[in-house]
């Protein structure tokens, strides 16, 4: 059996460009991307937490250190700068691959600097 599971997510990512007159895709600072596992032409699931939009890319690596996230082509119409954004890349795994599995959390704070990882999500309790 296969599942599809959250493999790493940028939490609160913020939007730095939107280029609607670009192919498409997804730039994202590449030391942001290798410290989440997300890979170069990578299928990414955005959402936008700043209007609702959700959307599906892809990953294309930024320049190291930039903290870009640049979201374009016709996405560009569903975030603009300075939106937060959830950037999740999901993956297929087999049972035995999900007896250890843990996901890569990275969560950003503002200017899209790392504030914090962890493989687990904490449950709050309302």
């Amino acid at each position: 059996m296969q599942c599809t599971m959250l493999k790493a997510k940028l939490h609160q990512a913020r939007v730095t460009h939107a280029e609607l007159e670009y192919e498409g895709s997804c730039a994202i600072d590449g030391d942001l991307m290798d410290m989440a596992g997300i890979l170069e032409y990578e299928q990414i699931q955005i959402y936008n937490i700043d209007n609702g939009e959700r959307f599906e890319t892809y990953a294309i690596r930024g320049e190291a250190g930039s903290k870009i996230i640049s979201v374009n082509g016709a996405a560009a119409h569903k975030a603009q700068p300075g939106d937060r954004v959830i950037i999740c890349a999901y993956a297929s795994y087999s049972s035995a691959e999900l007896i250890n599995f843990k996901p890569s959390l990275i969560y950003m704070a503002e200017g899209n600097e790392v504030k914090g990882t962890s493989d687990a999500i904490p449950v709050q309790v309302a």
